[in-house]
């Protein structure tokens, strides 16, 4: 695990005499004096930060006496140590003495350097030493890093010397195991189960995905009652619970650097949060997962080795009931065909119900067998233009003046807004007059035989004359003009005339409505049926066509005639999709001026007649041919 961290600059004096001491590697002092010696450095300390930033001296040397207090350089390495702890880089911390003066340098210098320790916190090495020698210092205890495993070691003696699981975590796991029997749907015993978690845990975020198909879905989310797929958090999580489920193993960020399992999207996820502590745990049931626990806790609260076995407890005890809750509540076929049966009886009888039933559907099947009619699939699109202008300030400047707006046509050439000049010309009459004193100065000093004089005079008038230049481009910029004709899709600034813009930025944004295409997103398993339509229409001479609708303008419907079909699939919302792009069929007047690239809505392809019960029944053959391999 990665270190602690502690916003607070570490425990006060008192508390670093009252540090415990433990002896519990023999060679460590002797190791610790060799490189003091080695280093020529005065003295030395192996400390240890663990995750709940409590200071352990485990080494010092020279050994101290067990009566006098701690020396002045050890009580300054042990309240730096929380910090030094989670970099990576050696720190040096200054020890003035009493007699010397207020910004000296100090003579005396402590040297900390991090060490990686076990999954319960990290260790720091301090060495103290003479200020002429932080240089030497500094370069020599890099190698006290790759020179001290018994720190290591260490971590694992004190895990392996403790419980599994106290009764602290015993009884966290009960109370969260009672949290859930409460309720009897799903979701609530989730949210609960989340809830406890984030709790109990001190954790920042709690989230519960259960596995559907070959895909991790997160389903509840600790304080948060809905969310969407398409938020990149909610992503970013499924993704490291299934980074946890491939593996089959907890996976955990930051983590040492001999762990034995991946965590890449955790990591993506962390950086994602501003450094968060990431655990993810599989939830199995009969042996498999089926389920995955991701916990976020804030930077600098890494998980202990305790806390992950009571966390496992925990997710032990409450598999059961969440998955025969989700279980119940995801397949409703049982409960609803009793709720049929029920109603159907209301209404035809108190006898033979199943058998009336039956020649019901019986006749609905027979008429879909017979009846024909049009076949459609729903696809979503987006509006995209073939070509546009982007209109962007030519300069850093004020808007003097907006002359369009949004859903104006507009002409080649035709200005779309002004921005103030009046610095602008300020300068250029500024540098006008520099300009003819500079010339002035030339003919005197050439007058005088003052080459020297004359020759810089000269270099003056020739970067005043390159800037006047400038600000004279800039001026016949700033008559913001459009360069192509069409309509005004962005650029509502007439409630920002004054305001300032920055060079580069975007003002406006001019399309033809007439180049307007929309572009469909069909998902690969109705590629064949349109691709069937497209060479059905081919030799028939016609067209496969179609009619959407903006989700803004719903009611406004737009036909359209398919084009061409991208032979290349791209990933959305995790599934294959092809691009298919379509023409906008007949004339957008004035009751389409709303359209605008990047809107978005729903498109029926229509493809052709079909019987009722074939239409019914794709879906559901389709997936029989795949599962059966027909």
């Amino acid at each position: 695990m990665a270190a602690a961290h502690r916003d607070n600059p570490g425990p006060p004096a008192s508390e670093a005499r009252a540090a415990r001491t433990h002896w519990p590697l023999a060679d460590l002092p002797e190791l610790l004096a060799e490189h003091c010696r080695s280093l020529e450095a005065e003295g030395g300390a192996v400390l240890r930060v663990a995750a709940d930033g409590r200071v352990e001296i485990l080494a010092v040397w020279p050994a101290p006496d067990g009566e006098s207090a701690p020396p002045e350089w050890l009580r300054a390495a042990v309240v730096s140590a929380p910090q030094v702890a989670g970099g990576t880089e050696p720190v040096v911390r200054a020890l003035p003495a009493a007699d010397e003066l207020y910004g000296e340098t100090a003579s005396r210098q402590v040297v900390l350097v991090p060490l990686r320790g076990g999954p319960a916190g990290r260790g720091v090495a301090a060495f103290v030493g003479r200020g002429t020698e932080e240089v030497s210092l500094v370069e020599a205890v890099g190698r006290v890093g790759r020179e001290v495993p018994l720190l290591g070691l260490y971590e694992m003696h004190l895990t392996a010397g403790g419980p599994a699981v106290g009764s602290a975590g015993l009884r966290a796991a009960l109370e969260v195991v009672a949290a859930i029997g409460e309720p009897e749907r799903f979701l609530a015993a989730a949210m609960a189960f989340c809830n406890e978690l984030a709790a109990r845990w001190r954790c920042e975020r709690v989230s519960l995905g259960f596995l559907r198909g070959r895909y991790v879905r997160l389903r509840a989310m600790s304080h948060t009652e809905k969310f969407s797929r398409k938020m990149k958090v909610v992503q970013l999580i499924e993704a490291a619970m299934e980074e946890s489920l491939d593996q089959d193993l907890e996976v955990a960020y930051p983590a040492d650097e001999d762990a034995e399992f991946v965590n890449r999207f955790a990591r993506e996820l962390s950086q994602d949060g501003h450094g968060l502590t990431v655990l993810s745990l599989p939830i199995r049931r009969g042996g498999a997962v089926v389920a995955v626990v991701t916990l976020e806790r804030a930077a600098g609260l890494p998980f202990s080795s305790g806390e992950v076995e009571s966390l496992r407890l925990t997710c032990d005890l409450c598999t059961a009931r969440l998955v025969d809750l989700w279980r119940r509540d995801r397949w409703f076929g049982a409960r609803a065909g009793e709720a049929l049966r029920g109603g159907l009886a209301a209404v035809v009888g108190p006898r033979h119900t199943w058998l009336k039933v039956a020649a019901l559907v019986l006749a609905v099947a027979v008429v879909a067998s017979l009846r024909r009619g049009e076949y459609r699939i729903k696809v979503p699109f987006v509006f995209q233009a073939t070509r546009q202008q982007v209109v962007v300030a030519p300069f850093d400047g004020q808007i003097q003046e907006v002359l369009v707006k949004v859903g104006q046509k507009v002409r080649p050439g035709q200005v779309l807004a002004k921005l103030r000049t009046v610095e602008l010309r300020r300068e250029l009459n500024r540098l006008r007059a520099e300009l003819f004193e500079y010339r002035k100065r030339t003919d005197a000093a050439r007058g005088q035989k003052k080459w020297t004089e004359a020759e810089m005079a000269e270099v003056r008038c020739r970067q005043l004359r390159e800037r006047i230049a400038l600000q004279q481009e800039r001026l016949a910029k700033a008559e913001v003009k459009a360069l192509i004709a069409g309509t005004v899709v962005k650029g509502e600034l007439e409630r920002y005339v004054g305001a300032t813009v920055e060079k580069g930025q975007e003002l406006f944004r001019v399309a033809p409505i007439e180049s307007l295409r929309a572009e469909l997103s069909v998902p690969a398993d109705h590629l064949a049926d349109l691709m069937a339509a497209l060479r059905q229409a081919r030799e028939r001479g016609g067209e496969v066509r179609g009619v959407l609708a903006a989700s803004s303008y719903v009611r406004r419907k737009i036909p359209f005639v398919v084009e061409s079909v991208h032979p290349v699939a791209v990933e959305e919302d995790g599934r294959g999709v092809f691009k298919v792009r379509a023409a906008l069929a007949g004339r957008l007047g004035r009751d389409f001026h709303w359209l605008r690239p990047g809107m978005e809505g729903v498109a029926h392809i229509s493809m052709g007649r079909r019987r009722y019960a074939w239409m019914w029944t794709r879906p559901l053959v389709k997936r029989l041919r795949i599962w059966l391999w027909l």
